[in-house]
């Protein structure tokens, strides 16, 4: 086959099957089909220098993916934890949405879900209190993108907050704290 969208239907079509049963011994089905995708997107820009043995290659490309979503979960993971040491080791920071967060647990879940980039735009601009030039230059972009990106960081925050909220039950009404005087008559 001369033609590289033919070599390349064929080769997906004769492997992906087995890609796809590697990966999904390792991880859930949706972020075994994105392994796969990118997987099969390698194969494609490197169509002319597949080996021979193509299997045993394209386990090894997923593999190699697998080991960087575990990587980039791990650091994930970690920024989150030091967000979390973060918030109960100075209180006295506010910041957003957070500080009107009872519980802190409900504030690392939400964390948890944001993308990675969101939350580094959050901790540039709060914990280290930089300026949107300052953020922009260690993210590599510029100021009015770091802005944007700040700005839906915090929404999404938000929409997570309010869904947590709204599913947690509400806490029980406080009772007025009782007056010395009715104590003592």
């Amino acid at each position: 086959m001369d033609d590289p969208k033919e070599r390349f239907t064929a080769l997906y079509d004769r492997y992906y099957r087995n890609v796809l049963g590697y990966v999904l011994l390792r991880v859930e089905q949706t972020v075994a089909e994105d392994v796969c995708s990118e997987t099969f997107l390698v194969a494609w820009r490197r169509l002319d220098e597949l080996p021979e043995q193509v299997l045993p290659w394209l386990l090894g490309v997923a593999r190699n993916k697998l080991a960087k979503q575990r990587q980039v979960r791990h650091r994930r993971q970690d920024l989150v934890e030091r967000i979390a040491a973060l918030t109960s080791e100075h209180e006295h920071l506010a910041w957003d949405v957070a500080e009107h967060v009872v519980d802190r647990e409900q504030a690392v879940s939400a964390l948890r879900a944001l993308p990675e980039k969101d939350v580094e735009a959050m901790i540039l601009a709060t914990w280290y209190g930089l300026t949107p030039d300052q953020a922009a230059t260690v993210l590599g972009c510029s100021a009015r993108t770091f802005n944007v990106r700040l700005h839906r960081a915090r929404k999404r925050l938000s929409g997570a907050l309010s869904r947590q909220a709204a599913r947690s039950p509400a806490p029980p009404p406080a009772r007025p704290p009782r007056s010395r005087f009715a104590e003592e008559s």
